[in-house]
């Protein structure tokens, strides 16, 4: 599939790479030609012209975007990111992913998100916060705790999303707790959202890895991407005996054979911040004692488990030849080209797909929904535990779809989402039921 530009000149869409994904799946399932008619596009897409004051008195316009994939199963549910690569085309796809996300972890939402294309690196406290605040004057309309619910994302935090809900209940003139989840706690936040995507992610691996027979204490680690998700689940892993040879982040990388003190480079990491405590200036080269990599070369290390947690497009058929990993847990969001999908099979390197690894934030984002409505809330325990469970729930259900099947695990986590998805979308009435009477 390709998509026109006003050039006349055609480019790969992001979108028909991710959906491409379903056709091995579908193999697999019974699902009426009306669930997939409706799942082959976007139900809404928005994009929209932000102006910010700067603090030198000029004017920048930024460009956002918000898309709502589905909305079958519940509300659309995604993250907002702020990056100088989002795009229309990326935030479809990520609503798409989110889509099937939800539908795998069985949560009551739609696939949603949303993204401004900027360097929030340049941008000052208040630059961000005015950039913030009028992201959701701008889709105000589009959202809401019954509509579309707003999360962190890619450069963006619980202070953002703060001033995000703020700014929704200004508009609305009412507090509206449930419009985003990952606010701090003193805004209606929940316990344990910070860590859920890298804890949901660390149960995940702890749930498959023994199938393999892979010993914690013999099991070699490369993450590439040491933010927030990467950092926490790379300490997760250390503590728990795993040997974390290699990080990165977005300047470069760190290897030592013997295994990094991944405790000491987080703390180096948040000790050097930028000045406005947001964005971490420094990167991990910084410290010794190690040999520098490039996040290219992080990638293709040979270690046991390899961690790809930054942005997508990482492992492409351009560099999936190089993949020496016997095992690949997706933490980002698409990382993974479906052209390197087919390489890394007939190498035999196991994929454990994004849609199900990193699925640990949705899912507390929806604790936090529940609790923000419900006015109860949880203790850090209480949360934890309950992601625990439906994290080793669907990673067990999906494997053992995927060991019945004999496919891939990215196969089988589709097969599942589309099966929970199909239900939903032919409740609605289908061809059959109208023109031949059959339920």
């Amino acid at each position: 599939m390709t998509i026109e530009l006003a050039t006349n000149k055609p480019i790969v869409s992001l979108l028909a790479d991710a959906s491409s994904r379903l056709e091995e799946a579908l193999k697999y399932v019974t699902v009426s030609e009306d669930a997939l008619c409706r799942l082959k596009s976007p139900k809404a897409s928005l994009s929209v012209s932000i102006p910010v004051r700067m603090d030198n008195g000029s004017l920048r316009v930024f460009q956002g975007y918000r898309v709502r994939y589905d909305d079958t199963r519940g509300p659309g549910k995604g993250g907002v990111r702020f990056h100088p690569n989002v795009s229309l085309d990326e935030v479809q796809s990520l609503a798409f992913w989110m889509t099937f996300k939800c539908a795998l972890l069985n949560l009551p939402f739609g696939g949603a998100k949303g993204g401004v294309t900027l360097n929030p690196k340049e941008l000052s406290r208040h630059e961000l916060e005015r950039l913030s605040r009028g992201y959701i004057d701008a889709i105000a309309d589009f959202i809401g705790p019954d509509i579309d619910i707003l999360a962190p994302d890619v450069y963006t935090n619980s202070m953002i999303m703060g001033w995000m809900m703020d700014q929704y209940s200004i508009i609305k003139r009412q507090v509206c707790p449930a419009v985003v989840t990952g606010k701090p706690l003193m805004m209606g936040g929940s316990q344990g959202r910070e860590s859920a995507t890298a804890l949901g992610a660390f149960y995940s691996i702890q749930t498959i890895l023994p199938k393999f027979d892979q010993v914690p204490s013999n099991t070699t680690v490369a993450v590439q991407g040491f933010g927030n998700v990467g950092g926490i689940l790379a300490e997760l892993l250390a503590k728990a005996g795993y040997k974390v040879v290699a990080v990165s982040d977005s300047q470069g990388g760190m290897y030592r054979q013997k295994g990094l003190d991944i405790p000491t480079i987080r703390r180096y990491k948040e000790d050097h911040q930028s000045l406005t405590n947001f964005y971490c200036q420094d990167t991990v080269c910084s410290i010794d004692e190690h040999a520098a990599i490039t996040n290219e070369e992080l990638l293709t290390l040979n270690v046991d488990v390899l961690i790809p947690a930054a942005l997508e497009n990482q492992i492409t058929a351009a560099n999936a030849e190089q993949i020496q990993a016997k095992y690949i847990f997706e933490v980002a969001n698409g990382p993974t080209t479906s052209a390197a999908d087919q390489i890394l099979a007939q190498k035999g390197i196991q994929v454990f797909p994004d849609i199900l690894v990193n699925a640990g934030g949705v899912t507390v984002s929806y604790f936090e929904w529940v609790q923000n409505r419900s006015g109860l809330y949880w203790s850090a325990t209480e949360v934890q535990e309950r992601l625990k469970e439906k994290m080793i729930e669907e990673t067990e259900a999906t494997w053992q779809i995927c060991q019945e099947l004999g496919t891939s695990m990215r196969t089988a986590a589709y097969v599942h989402a589309i099966n929970r998805l199909g239900e939903a979308l032919d409740a609605k009435g289908t061809r059959d039921y109208y023109v031949n009477g059959k339920h």
